[in-house]
């Protein structure tokens, strides 16, 4: 097993206080521990399906709401993927999965070329998971893409069941960055025309 490809990363605010973990060639191991237990479970379930190993210890001011623990747990883990990836050399870049939940249908694509943007289309269902809100799911994607400088698109095709969409998204984030980030014997260098990504 590689053991190269991790990372830490520490980010401390008025707001929240993170400390990030993240290992890209593991088995899919978690310790998440955030006070956002709809994100613990999505974070749970992307590290599992994605075969990372992550470990989250992050506090926020949560008594005011969900925003700024999710968005900057987004940030952190952003940067502790693109840490990881180094050079990228040798990686296949690209990942695209389709992922079903029950009754939702959710895509990934990513390109791990160093051009961050996020690309957004369909409908997340209803406002809230519980005591989540669920607009926080596009502030955490629209993070970790900038900070992961990927270009990120996620596409819900139809689902009417807003736990299922969710999830079947990050399991779907999960897949394609795995897929994204493997090195791939074939790949000679860094996989890109300009000699650099």
């Amino acid at each position: 097993m590689n053991d190269t490809r991790k990372a830490t990363v520490k980010r401390q605010t008025g707001e929240t206080d993170i400390e990030l973990d993240v290992r890209l060639d593991g088995s899919g191991q978690s310790d998440i521990q955030t006070p956002v237990p709809f994100l613990n479970h999505m974070l749970d379930l992307f590290t599992k399906h994605g075969q990372l190993d992550v470990r989250v210890q992050a506090s926020g001011d949560v008594e005011i709401d969900d925003h700024h623990t999710t968005e900057d747990i987004g940030i952190c883990l952003g940067q502790a993927i693109k840490e990881a990836l180094g050079d990228k050399t040798g990686i296949r870049r690209y990942g695209t999965v389709h992922i079903p939940m029950d009754d939702a249908l959710a895509q990934v694509v990513i390109d791990l070329g160093n051009r961050p943007h996020l690309e957004f289309r369909g409908d997340i269902g209803a406002a809230k998971v519980g005591a989540f809100d669920t607009e926080l799911v596009h502030e955490f994607l629209w993070k970790f893409a900038v900070e992961a400088r990927m270009n990120l698109h996620v596409i819900v095709h139809y689902g009417w069941n807003t736990h299922h969409i969710i999830e079947a998204i990050f399991k779907a984030l999960a897949r394609a960055l795995s897929e994204a980030a493997e090195i791939d014997p074939r790949v000679k260098g860094i996989p890109s025309t300009k000699g650099m990504l």
